[in-house]
């Protein structure tokens, strides 16, 4: 590790099937990357993760319960009884073509791994929100990539990007060092935005500056990052970051 940002980091052995440790790793946890201030008053935004019906084949119609959607929330908070807004929303198709329609729903439940059923939730940690929502728009992982926020309050959705890139010098996980070559236009590429995944299409690029066509629409705000991936020996390999700026 000598010569990299991890020089003089502490060394912590541990066992996590014996939690022997496990106190010492986040005691230097909060010591080298201390907790955040949570921020009262911040609009709800949530990453969703995943999502899923939790009902048994067979149930009766009127003992259903609503989709489930789990993930990390970002900011704010979540209680029961919240009205809440999932963006982009579901993807439908019309004339040939793909739109998003944002939905709205109620929260029924909070829970939060061992802990169970909780009243709310804040930053930190995974946590899976009870809806109102009709099971069949939530089963496998359908909304997987959305953001719940509060309504109105939601970050832009976006059909194209605009990013200013930071290209690593070798491609990640490639069974052979490769060096990352500069990008090109017309070029293919996979994005990460938060838990949301998209390819896209270079339309223009200019420096660092690289304008993409996405294939399916993310919610994402400006100066947020975004992971790029290129094709690679058939398959997608992580070549550098991206940072969203506004192009206006």
């Amino acid at each position: 590790m000598k010569g990299t940002i991890a020089e003089n980091a502490p060394i912590i052995p541990i066992s996590a099937m014996h939690k022997a440790n496990l106190d010492l790793l986040i005691e230097a946890i909060e010591k080298h990357i201390p907790t955040p201030d949570l921020e009262e008053g911040q609009p709800l935004e949530m990453y969703v993760a995943r999502s899923f019906d939790i009902n048994k084949p067979g149930t009766e119609p009127s003992k259903l319960k609503g989709g489930v959607l789990g993930g990390s929330i970002k900011s704010g908070q979540v209680k029961v009884g919240d009205e809440i807004e999932i963006l982009p929303g579901l993807s439908l198709k019309k004339d040939n073509k793909t739109i998003y329609s944002p939905i709205q729903t109620k929260v029924v439940s909070v829970s939060i791994g061992k802990q169970g059923l909780v009243p709310q939730a804040r930053s930190g940690g995974l946590v899976a929100i009870g809806t109102e929502l009709d099971p069949s728009f939530v089963k496998s992982d359908k909304m997987a990539g959305n953001i719940i926020s509060s309504p109105g309050m939601g970050s832009p959705i976006r059909s194209s990007l605009t990013l200013e890139v930071q290209l690593l010098e070798y491609v990640v996980g490639s069974e052979e060092i490769t060096k990352v070559q500069p990008l090109a236009k017309n070029e293919m590429l996979m994005l990460n935005a938060g838990t949301a995944r998209t390819s896209g299409v270079i339309t223009e690029i200019k420096g660092t500056i690289a304008h993409i066509k996405l294939s399916r629409n993310i919610v994402a705000r400006i100066n947020s990052t975004v992971a790029i991936s290129r094709r690679i020996s058939q398959r997608f390999r992580l070549i550098g970051i991206g940072k969203i700026v506004d192009d206006k």
